[in-house]
């Protein structure tokens, strides 16, 4: 079974890791289109190419190589530690605060660069959309917005009760999942966004799910992530 976006070789696990940091291009920056590719995913390229708009540019980062507990710990591209898959299985703290801040240090960047960080969008799938939503609920940087495809917010119990307090608190977040998603089960991104609503405002924030998705995407999916790019990343004149 296909399980990517017009990549039949592609695997799930192959793309824990897949992160993007949509930066809306200003006149320091030439109008052009930039994507690295991480874990295989060409079938992500090929989706992101099939959606691209002139003014904006794609960075996906490429996560280190490490061993991870899930994977018998053997080595593999990931942000940090999987021990687990369940909603109570413990996560890997430090490893996650640690990629936040290698996130957190690209967005400098690109701030340095002349992009003010509110033209800015974070989002990934899998681990990296979980990283997406820890990144953003936690930086100091006002951003443009979140994708969160067939993820979780990591460390959500060390979030204390009610809105955060930090910039973000009126971020726009997509969160998408497939309904037989058997990695990352539906379960899971319900308990997302419900801790989600209770963070920053419910009325920022979007839950679609897709029928017969497993862990992998769609066109709608990828045509609901276009509308959001375009809706929060306008052209600059």
């Amino acid at each position: 079974m296909d399980m990517g976006v017009g990549s039949g070789n592609w695997k799930p696990w192959q793309a824990r890791s897949l992160l993007a940091v949509l930066v809306q291009n200003t006149k320091r920056y030439p109008e052009s289109f930039h994507v690295s590719l991480c874990l295989q995913g060409h079938g992500w390229a090929e989706a992101f190419a099939g959606i691209k708009s002139p003014h904006v540019k794609y960075i996906c980062p490429h996560a280190p190589v490490i061993p991870v507990s899930l994977n018998m710990n053997m080595a593999m591209p990931s942000w940090f530690d999987i021990f687990g898959l369940s909603p109570d299985a413990p996560e890997d703290e430090p490893g996650i605060k640690q990629a936040t801040e290698n996130v957190k240090a690209l967005i400098d960047q690109e701030v340095k660069n002349g992009i003010p960080s509110n033209r800015i969008i974070v989002g990934g799938f899998s681990q990296g959309g979980a990283l997406s939503l820890y990144t953003a609920l936690t930086t100091h940087q006002k951003l443009a917005g979140v994708l969160a495809l067939s993820c979780w917010l990591p460390l959500r119990t060390t979030f204390p009760q009610g809105t955060i307090s930090g910039v973000n608190k009126e971020i726009p977040v997509l969160q998408c999942h497939g309904d037989c998603d058997p990695l990352v089960p539906l379960l899971i991104g319900s308990l997302t966004v419900e801790k989600l609503k209770s963070m920053i405002n419910p009325a920022n924030l979007t839950f679609k799910t897709y029928s017969g998705m497993m862990h992998s995407s769609c066109i709608e999916e990828m045509m609901d992530v276009k509308q959001f790019i375009d809706k929060h990343l306008p052209p600059v004149d």
